[in-house]
């Protein structure tokens, strides 16, 4: 009977999996129509509620380039919200946010860094 109760108990009880939606490599798309000058890449993985990897901004123009960026930063509970910051190789930080809905990831820029762009759309390109 008891081992009918803790099953009983243990059912009731919600369970929740963890998806972590901000895993995989995003990236801005060059159009055809417009005239983007660069190209942002980040690559993310999430474990839990932190969040690391890098990213890089790549143009056809030495000065906008980023060289490689490290990436730190937490995942708000929910797990569709997440702040970060970007470490570049001087130990400058960025900070920023990301949202991401339907494998869309808005990447919007807090400051006024000029080495990344200040607000992206960015698509996944892989996981």
């Amino acid at each position: 009977m008891r081992k009918i109760i803790l099953l009983l108990i243990l059912i009731s009880f919600p369970s929740y999996s963890q998806i972590n939606k901000l895993t995989g490599t995003w990236g801005s798309q060059k159009c055809k129509n417009c005239k983007k000058e660069y190209f942002f890449k980040i690559t993310i993985a999430q474990s839990n509620y932190k969040i690391s990897g890098t990213a890089e901004v790549t143009s056809e123009h030495k000065e906008l380039n980023s060289g490689v960026l490290d990436v730190t930063g937490h995942v708000y509970p929910m797990g569709d919200r997440a702040q970060i910051k970007l470490i570049d190789k001087n130990g400058v930080t960025y900070g920023a946010y990301l949202i991401v809905e339907d494998d869309i990831l808005q990447f919007t820029k807090r400051g006024n860094h000029d080495i990344v762009p200040s607000e992206v759309i960015m698509k996944k390109l892989y996981e």
